[in-house]
């Protein structure tokens, strides 16, 4: 059976022969290979453990570049990329969407959202030690929705929180009444 939880390392993309294997991962999922597509999903295959709203993915293919993509261009691709499952999207306790590389033959991808400072962190390589239980726990719900019929699943396991940095940051009285 295969795992639930994603490994540390990012899909393994075929090489055409004498190509580029992102042209060949958007090959073979049916996509037009321009450098728009190429660009964004090479830079999210080198961020594999980051996920981007649709600003920060602009923001961060810009750069120096004087040629920014179009923000309308930008989310057809992503649209694209994940319709054909190369990206995971999540929407976040904000109703925010996140993006990221969909590792192969994963079908949940455990995380945290801190609900201070809005930041989500992977929890695969934290939750190490009792990734079996989540395992058979993602795969009994699975299993169970797929014989119901459902199809193309994918779980989404979000814990949410203040993560420990924002916890350390603030001050203790915080959320204490005071008497005067």
């Amino acid at each position: 059976m295969a795992s639930a939880f994603p490994t540390a390392t990012p899909p393994v993309a075929p090489v055409l022969a004498g190509g580029d294997p992102i042209d060949a991962l958007l090959s073979a999922h049916g996509l037009r290979r321009t450098a728009a597509a190429r660009r964004v999903l090479g830079w999210l295959l080198a961020h594999p453990d980051t996920s981007y709203t649709h600003t920060q993915l602009q923001e961060a293919l810009t750069g120096d570049r004087a040629d920014p993509l179009d923000r309308v261009t930008l989310y057809r691709l992503i649209d694209r990329l994940t319709q054909v499952g190369l990206l995971l999207c999540r929407v976040d306790s904000q109703r925010v969407r996140r993006y990221q590389t969909m590792p192969a033959s994963v079908q949940a991808m455990p995380h945290f959202e801190c609900q201070s400072c809005h930041r989500d962190s992977p929890l695969s390589s934290t939750l190490e030690a009792n990734a079996h239980d989540l395992e058979q726990a993602a795969q009994t719900a699975l299993a169970a929705l797929k014989a119901l019929g459902y199809q193309d699943m994918h779980l989404d396991f979000a814990v949410r929180g203040v993560c420990a940095n924002c916890a350390s940051t603030t001050p203790a009285s915080i959320g204490q009444e005071t008497s005067l």
